[in-house]
């Protein structure tokens, strides 16, 4: 059976019933007051569907409320269609696709695949690596910088004229990147500084980049790629390629444009898709309900979003 003949696609009480589920495990929570005893479900021909009130503060409320639906008049249903794809499609999903399966405006779609790209965003980050694990680090350029004064005949110039991403990845595990607006040491040993686990096996290449460093983890090695060494025993770093080759494919295949002010946010949809793999246990259902679980405490709006917040 299709996974879209399951009700929560099509019926907007089931649709409510599944996000309910995963965001009030232990039962509803006033979204007002955080109140949980003194809660009624509100049931009528004209009342919303998934319709509680609190009575202590005696304000109604959904599960929407304080999650990045907030405010929505998309159908939840719609939603989680709109999750499901943008959860097993490898390399993402566009907006002009989903204005035309779900049947939403272009600018809808827009909007809701920037609210789910805020879904799969992690928060408070524990450390990467640690003892025993090996963690690969390298940085690549991807399109063209807005705002660039120095130019060729030819258009930008080279990789100054590139935006900068920097991705940390486990072997067998998790990847984190970054779009950094400008790419030195400093940025670098900032990024590691905050996102490695001091007892980390850290691999990268030659780049000066990764000079100074050894104060960070446990261990540090490198492959010379000049010198056409790309393996070294268990010394590499094709798992990080690996991942951007991924990246690369989906930006230029799927997106095509996206603008600086938007990159983390596909970082972040890479991120989420890459370290909630099938290679790790993760199934499209799965990565869709760590999804669903990811809305509470991300509102978004859509002038916050053309701000590029």
């Amino acid at each position: 059976m299709s996974v879209f003949n399951q009700p929560h696609f099509h019926n907007e009480e089931a649709a409510y019933a599944f996000v309910e589920k995963r965001v009030w495990p232990n039962g509803p929570v006033c979204a007002h007051c955080g109140g949980i005893d003194r809660i009624g479900k509100l049931e009528g021909k004209s009342t919303r569907v998934g319709v509680y009130k609190c009575y202590d503060c005696r304000k109604p409320f959904t599960v929407k409320i304080g999650t990045v639906f907030e405010a929505s008049h998309v159908k939840l249903h719609l939603w989680l269609q709109a999750m499901f794809l943008m959860a097993s499609s490898k390399k993402g999903i566009s907006s002009n696709q989903l204005h035309r399966t779900l049947g939403v405006t272009l600018k809808t779609a827009w909007f809701m695949s920037h609210r789910l790209r805020e879904a799969m965003k992690v928060v408070g980050m524990e450390p990467m690596g640690g003892h025993g694990v090996t963690v690969e680090v390298d940085e690549t350029y991807f399109g063209d910088k807005e705002l660039v004064t120095k130019r060729t005949k030819k258009g930008k110039s080279g990789l100054k004229g590139k935006r900068a991403v920097v991705a940390l990845v486990e072997r067998n595990g998790k990847a984190r990147s970054f779009y950094a607006p400008q790419i030195d040491k400093l940025t670098v040993r900032e990024v590691l500084e905050k996102n490695l686990h001091r007892g980390t096996a850290l691999n990268t290449d030659e780049s000066k980049l990764y000079s100074h460093i050894a104060h960070i983890v446990k261990s540090h090695e490198s492959v010379k790629h000049a010198a056409g060494e790309y393996v070294r025993g268990e010394v590499h770093t094709n798992t990080v390629e690996g991942y951007f080759s991924i990246f690369k494919r989906g930006m230029k295949g799927i997106y095509q444009h996206c603008s600086e002010k938007h990159l983390q946010r596909y970082l972040a949809e890479f991120d989420f898709r890459y370290s909630n793999r099938i290679a790790l246990g993760v199934n499209d259902e799965a990565r869709t309900d760590h999804m669903v679980r990811g809305i509470v405490g991300k509102r978004l709006t859509y002038e916050t979003t053309n701000k590029g917040a």
